[in-house]
């Protein structure tokens, strides 16, 4: 692996293979985020670590699906297992997939069971923003973050009167197929979006040639996706606010194992917002909404095997209060209820968890900014938890940047640690974490970089061990790590390079932990000559073990993609792109094939 990162280094001196964005999307350190503070920040502000994509950002990279635009991002190992549709892993900074806390438009979406977020069916289509915060987040947002929070925003509404369409169409390798179209605008004080979209693959063979008792049946697994995307607001004349949103993604993907041989799933959102001024110095916000993760599985014969369904009822309050020109604090309270109906007999099928929280952001001495963040929160199967968070940046000048935080978080017990019938332990305790990291960051007419390093300590991990095998609290990690980001345009050529060096390892037998990898290089390069945009990206990742005794190993590998995009008109444009071009084979779950080489065509719209 240190010869493919070594090579890779060399490309990236050259204006053609380094990863980038243009100037403009370059790391824009005064963009405006939501996720790190729960209020819009100026990043440049804040001491979090941060990746955005925006709409602008999926289109030009073409991607497909979402662990396809997150793969490469700094911080994130994704890890999938087969095609289109099959089970993906996400692990940020090297901490558990059950460690990151996912929200769509605001609302806690994941299963209650598993813990973790279906992102393989997660439309890309109807995407309009992802927001990647990496590090411990309980302070603001209660269980799951200790890795970070991954924030996804849907297609957002229209500024113009008059209605803004856009229609897609493509298809490519595999037998896929894609199609979707857009409409949104605004009428009077009246926003509105509308989309929807069907993606669908006759997929790859996803399990390698293994025992039939495993599962294993040589053919292509497929995979459909059809989803819907609704949001409306409207705003008062004394600037109050409303706005109601609706996801929901349907469809069936073909797997490979002992168990089942197809996934029918439903993965769903819907939400309210209202938001008012009581002053100049309070601005109030109310969100209510509900996420549902469905799954019926079935065998080769079709016949009924399992039932999987969870709910989770969200309710939050935040207040905006305005201390001082420099200095807001915000407080809040957050509710949430969890249900589980399913074919399996669990002990408990439902619980609450309560959460109040404050966050103060100040400006000091012109140059220096304070964030500091507390919370209390109540679960009903474990007690209470608190937990807080600070950060400090100093922006120098000559561009320089300076920053550093310390941040504690907690992980509840998923259902199925509890009370799946045979393994589950009620007695469980929640998963704590401690984390420390600092780093630079410079922004420059020739270029922007920025480097961390963080650290964090996981204590009481659950594992399961013993006769019969039970979920108890004695696991231990530890995870050290630098990631470096670099953006600049070379001769015309937008470049960004990002690494990732970590070290997870168990305390207690200092091995790695299973499925991540120490080494990851990520880069693109892209330009447009005239009415043509060309790019190329590559990543390179190490090895990694699949078990946690180190003993089955997969290798390392490196992918490279090209796209272009040529735009007919000022409505038409064409784009193509060759995905993994030296069809490179590698596994990232052990057995579980990935893509070889393929492409993939379509033709854009928009009015």
């Amino acid at each position: 692996m240190q010869t493919i990162l070594y090579r890779s280094l060399l490309l990236a001196s050259t204006p053609f293979t380094v990863w980038a964005a243009t100037s403009d999307e370059a790391i824009n350190l005064a963009e405006t985020v939501v996720t790190a503070t729960r209020t819009e920040t100026r990043q440049n502000e804040l001491a979090t670590a941060m990746t955005v994509y925006n709409r602008q950002d999926i289109e030009k990279l073409q991607v497909r699906t979402l662990p396809e635009l997150l793969k490469g991002t700094p911080g994130v190992d994704m890890v999938q297992s087969g095609g289109y549709g099959k089970d993906t892993n996400l692990y940020l900074r090297g901490t558990n997939s059950d460690h990151v806390l996912v929200l769509i438009d605001g609302i806690k979406a994941g299963s209650v069971t598993t813990g973790t977020s279906a992102f393989q069916f997660i439309p890309i289509d109807q995407i309009e923003r992802v927001e990647i915060t990496r590090g411990p987040q309980s302070s603001l947002y209660g269980s799951e973050a200790i890795g970070g929070v991954i924030q996804i925003f849907t297609r957002k509404g229209g500024t113009s009167e008059r209605p803004n369409i856009a229609l897609e169409a493509g298809g490519g390798s595999y037998d896929t197929y894609n199609g979707s179209a857009a409409v949104n605008g605004k009428w009077g004080k009246a926003w509105y979006s509308l989309s929807a979209a069907q993606l669908g693959s006759q997929g790859i063979n996803a399990l390698s040639g293994v025992s039939v008792a495993s599962g294993y049946n040589p053919d292509r697994d497929g995979y459909n996706n059809t989803s819907l995307n609704a949001k409306a607001g409207y705003r008062f004349d004394n600037g109050a606010e409303l706005e109601a949103f609706f996801l929901r993604a349907e469809g069936e993907t073909e797997i490979d194992n002992s168990i089942s041989s197809t996934t029918e799933f439903v993965n769903q959102t819907l939400g309210a917002t209202a938001s008012a001024n009581f002053s100049d110095r309070w601005k109030s916000t109310l969100r209510v909404g509900q996420s549902m993760d469905d799954a019926d599985q079935f065998r080769h014969n079709g016949r009924f095997t399992s039932r999987f369904n969870t709910t989770r009822w969200n309710a939050s309050w935040l207040n905006e209060l305005a201390l001082h020109k420099d200095h807001q604090l915000t407080v809040g309270a957050d509710y949430r209820f969890d249900e589980v109906d399913s074919t399996t007999r669990y002990v408990e099928t439902s619980r609450y968890d309560v959460g109040v929280f404050a966050d103060l952001h100040s400006r000091i001495f012109d140059k220096h900014f304070l964030n500091a963040s507390l919370r209390w929160d109540e679960n009903q199967a474990f007690g209470d938890s608190v937990t807080g968070n600070f950060g400090w940046r100093f922006n120098w000048d000559y561009g320089l940047s300076a920053f550093a935080s310390f941040g504690n978080a907690f992980k509840a017990p998923t259902f199925n640690q509890l009370y799946f019938p045979g393994f589950g332990n009620p007695g469980l305790r929640p998963e704590k974490s401690t984390s420390f990291e600092a780093g630079f960051a410079g922004h420059h007419d020739w270029a922007n970089w920025e480097l961390r390093a963080y650290h964090t300590n996981i204590e009481d991990l659950i594992v399961f061990s013993g006769t019969p095998s039970t979920a108890r609290n004695i696991g231990k990690a530890q995870i050290d790590g630098i990631e470096a980001e670099v953006s600049a345009p070379i001769f015309g050529w937008n470049n960004k390079l990002s690494m990732n060096l970590m070290t997870p390892k168990d305390r207690q037998t200092n091995l790695r932990l299973p499925r991540r990898v120490t080494e990851s290089l990520s880069y693109d390069v892209s330009r447009s000559f005239g009415d043509i945009d060309i790019g190329a990206s590559v990543l390179a990742q190490s090895e990694r073990f699949d078990d946690a005794a180190n003993r089955v190993r997969l290798g390392s590998f490196m992918t490279a993609d090209l796209r272009t995009a040529y735009r007919i008109d000022k409505n038409w444009m064409l784009s193509a792109k060759l995905n993994n071009m030296f069809d490179k084979r590698y596994q990232t779950v052990n057995t579980y094939n990935s893509f070889g080489r393929n492409f993939y065509f379509s033709i854009h719209y928009n009015y």
